[in-house]
Order: C-alpha cells, then structure tokens, then sequence
C-alpha cells in the first residue's frame, strides 16, 4: 500500500524458502469524530477464549471475557456496529448456546455503555439434530427455539438477526416449510429484525436453505418471504460470495429494506455502489481490517467515492486470502491477525479451531496484512510473528 518502510525485516517461508520482508507502517487511518453516516456498516466480531482453558474440539467454550468485550469496544471506537453471536464467533463452530447467550448479555451491556450500534445472531443451535424430526413437530420445535434465543437478543437491548438454522435445512422438505416458520418467528418480533442469508461455503450443513439448490429458486422464495413481511424486515444480510446475485436482488428488494453485504470477496465495490444503489455492510472481514473500513466510510461521507473506493481495494487481496476455501476456517485468519496486532493474549481459539490454516497460510496473510498497513505497531507484530515461527520449527 505504500512505499514507505519501517526498518523491521524478518524471515518467512514463501513459495518454499526463507524470504526477507521489510515491514511497512501502518495506514493514515482515523477513528471518526462523529457517526458514520453514508453507510451502515457491522463488523462480525470474534470471540477470545482463556489461554489455559481446554479449547479442545468439543470442549465447552470458556471465554476470556475481558478480551473479547476489550475487542467489540477497539471496533465501536471506530464509528462501526458490531454484529455478534454470529458464524464469526463460531457459533454452531465451537461457541454454544450458553456461551453465545451469555456473550449476548455482556455485549448488550457494554453497548448500552458506550452508546454502541449492535446487532446479535438468534438461531436454533440450543437443538440438537438427532432429536429433531421431520414434519409439523420439527418446525414447532425450530419455532420455538428461535423465539426462545429472540428474547435473549431483545433483552440485551441488541438488534435481532435471523441467523439461518441447520435444523430447518435438515428437517425442511419444501420452501413451504421455510416460509411456515420465518413467518412464525418474524410475528414474534417486535422491532424489524435483519434475515441472515448464509451459503453454505461458510456452512456446508446449509446447503439448498431456503428449498432449493438452485439459488434463482431460492431467491424467489426469499424474496416472498420479505414481502409479505416487509414491515418485520430492516434489511437482508446476504453471504453468498457472488457480487452478480447480490446487485440483482438489492435492486429486488421492496423499499425501506436494506441489503447489507456479506460478500467478503467483492465488498468493496458493493459498498461503494452505482447509479442504482449501494449495500451496507456486515462483513467478517471488517473485524479484520476495520481501522482502514472505518476511515473508507468517512470518506464516503465526505463525498470522497474515489478515495473510500481505493482504501477499501487496498485490502481485497488481504480478504479474499482470509477467506479463501475452505471458507469455513477464515476465523482462524481473523483470530490470528488480532493476536497479531495484541488483542488478545495468544493465539488461540473455540473448539481449537486455530489449527484451521496452515503455517504457510498465515505467513501469507502476514505479509497481506502489512502491505494492507494493518498491523498496527509493525514491530510488536513481528515479535510475535518469529515466536510463531520458531514454535512451528521455523528460525526466522
């Protein structure tokens, strides 16, 4: 991103061979002194698990409470909502419902504090599949679990979204059934929620969500759902990863109802938008990369497309590094980089879940994230980054 240096060089395994890189600063960026206001933009928070606490596969998550609040107040800093209890936070990926209620609770209550936008996920992961049957008691009882963790979110004072469920992708036998229960479930609201449309790159067990493995034929009961439903409906989180498929059902959608990007590949020219209209955000890969998202939206209320629009591309290499396939494990990069930049004391994860990518991966993403000026204090970075080496049998 620039040409400037900082003096830090280190070794890293390229392309099979130690290569010296000299870090660069990082980027002009800017917290806001004043909302954002040209776009709505969440950053999907990660959680940080206690260093000592047993983040083995199937253990239950024990959090380091101080950590991950300390990180939802780093983002709120800069001007962004945080959207939590989310696929980011390993919901259904190590967070369980319990946790994922109490994370709710502390959020709220850190939001109310700092005067935070915030927007929690409300699922059906409290269920267990096994225990789920086909036909009319199957969707009673994926109701009812999603009214259940509604409430939690409505109390905490959070914004509710409408996670997808494994449940109903399982149990479902038609897009009928879809609409049976979202229509249920949107009754209980009481304030317009946000669908969470998520393909099923970043959940295989979500494939043919909403009937149908053909996305055209999914979109249209998707969209039929929203209209008879238009005033429970703020807005639409789409992660699909296909920029085509997003513009078309934005231009879809009824008035007053937003789209906010899921798309962690093509979100910068999504946010920036055309003639027609632009997405929102509530994006992963802001939680990454949200010093730099955050100094893009204020250009954007400046007026400044062109500059918003090059800041933003600055970090698309790093994104779509983050969140190449297997797509499922990009909350490993997510959790490294802040571990990078010293928000949270190691590198470690939910579920173990930090053994996601591989050595050479994360060099990758290392040299991504410095050429994007995100690492915050270069050298600090590039301490840690050799004693991940050298504990990985690499002398750096």
């Amino acid at each position: 991103m620039t040409a400037l240096h900082t003096g830090t060089v280190l070794s890293l395994p390229i392309d099979g061979e130690l290569r010296r890189v000299e870090l660069g600063p990082p980027g002009p960026w800017r917290r806001p002194q004043r909302p954002i206001t040209s776009r709505i933009a969440y950053a999907a928070a990660h959680v940080v698990p206690k260093t000592l606490a047993d983040n083995t596969p199937g253990a239950p998550a024990d959090l380091d409470w101080d950590a991950t609040m300390a990180y939802r107040r780093e983002l709120w800093s800069y001007g962004l909502g945080v959207a939590d209890a989310m696929d980011t936070a390993q919901r259904g990926m190590g967070l369980d419902w319990g946790a994922a209620a109490e994370l709710i609770r502390r959020s709220g209550a850190e939001a109310g504090a700092v005067g935070g936008r915030l927007a929690c996920g409300a699922g059906t992961d409290q269920l267990v599949l096994d225990d789920v049957p086909p036909g009319d008691r199957g969707l009673s009882m994926i109701t009812d679990a999603y009214r259940e963790q509604i409430d939690v979110v409505r109390e905490a004072g959070a914004q509710v979204i409408l996670m997808a469920s494994r449940a109903l992708a399982r149990v479902a036998q038609s897009p009928a059934d879809y609409l049976t229960v979202y229509e249920a479930v949107l009754a209980h609201t009481d304030r317009p929620v946000i669908l969470h449309w998520l393909g099923e790159m970043f959940d295989p067990a979500l494939r043919g969500y909403w009937g149908s493995d053909r996305i055209d034929t999914a979109t249209t009961t998707f969209l039929e759902l929203i209209a008879n439903n238009v005033d429970k409906v703020d807005g639409v989180k789409v992660s699909l990863l296909d920029a085509g498929h997003e513009i078309a059902l934005r231009r879809a959608l009824p008035d007053g109802v937003r789209l906010y990007t899921g798309d962690d590949f093509n979100y910068p020219e999504l946010i920036i938008g055309d003639d027609h209209g632009h997405s929102d955000a509530l994006l992963g890969i802001f939680a990454a990369i949200y010093p730099a998202a955050a100094t893009a939206l204020q250009a954007l209320d400046e007026g400044n497309d062109a500059e918003a629009s090059e800041i933003l591309e600055s970090t698309r290499a790093l994104g779509r590094h983050i969140f190449a396939a297997p797509t499922y494990y990009y909350k490993t990069g997510i959790a490294f980089l802040a571990w990078l930049n010293g928000l949270q004391p190691g590198f470690t994860m939910v579920g173990g879940l930090s053994s996601g990518r591989s050595l050479t991966h994360l060099c990758e993403l290392f040299v991504l994230a410095d050429r994007a000026g995100l690492l915050a204090d270069p050298d600090g970075a590039a301490h840690r980054m050799r004693v991940f080496l050298e504990t990985n049998g690499v002398r750096a």
